[in-house]
């Protein structure tokens, strides 16, 4: 499949691990330039490894929840290609602050980690994005639109990503600057097998139906 991708700069936070990392593999088999950002894992590590021959791919650190670093990481992406073609909003993590089992000191600081970036990111590569006509793709989740149950914080940032992504679509089209959303459902990623793990075997008495035929 030609995307039309060969040689244009795509920056991706949470690049490096999960849906981001498939996002970075999908856009270097397109012959991208791959610029993913976010912190340093044992699994964003074990990714910088399996890359290290793949001349296309750059890994960034940074904590994306202090703006300044955002800021740092665009100044990054300009001084080495000198444009910017695309940028996906990915980083995130469903933290299971809700409403009875969280306060407001944890609700913002999710808020701070979830949703602040999309923001910082978008706003400090703006003017390479008009500069290139580029996009901004927001992964969301489908929690955005069914709820999930003792996770507000993150449906709350979730949500207000698709706002953005609507509002940014009309402030940026006179621009040429296109503005999507990605809203994915359950996906095998590390950190969602961790949260199934957690949950126990469905047919324990109590836990809804039994996988067992009469």
């Amino acid at each position: 499949m030609d995307l039309g991708l060969e040689q244009r700069v795509i920056v991706i936070t949470g690049g490096a691990s999960g849906i981001g990392a498939a996002i970075s593999c999908a856009c270097l088999e397109e012959k991208a330039l791959v610029v993913a950002v976010g912190r340093r894992t044992q699994e964003t590590e074990q990714f910088e490894r399996q890359m290290q021959s793949v001349a296309a791919f750059r890994f960034v650190e940074a904590e994306l929840s202090e703006p300044q670093l955002c800021k740092q990481v665009i100044g990054l992406v300009a001084e080495k290609y000198g444009r910017m073609d695309a940028l996906v909003n990915n980083a995130g993590t469903n933290d299971s602050i809700g409403l009875e089992t969280g306060d407001p000191s944890r609700f913002f600081e999710s808020l701070r980690t979830n949703l602040l970036h999309y923001y910082a990111m978008a706003h400090y590569a703006l003017p390479l994005l008009k500069a290139a006509r580029g996009s901004i793709v927001n992964i969301s989740s489908k929690v955005a639109l069914t709820g999930q149950g003792n996770t507000s914080a993150y449906a709350a940032a979730k949500g207000a990503q698709l706002a953005l992504t609507r509002e940014w679509a009309a402030e940026l089209a006179a621009a040429g600057v296109r503005v999507n959303s990605v809203i994915p459902a359950e996906v095998a990623t590390g950190m969602y097998s961790d949260w199934l793990a957690q949950q126990g075997d469905p047919g324990e008495p109590g836990r809804g139906f039994r996988h067992e035929f009469p």
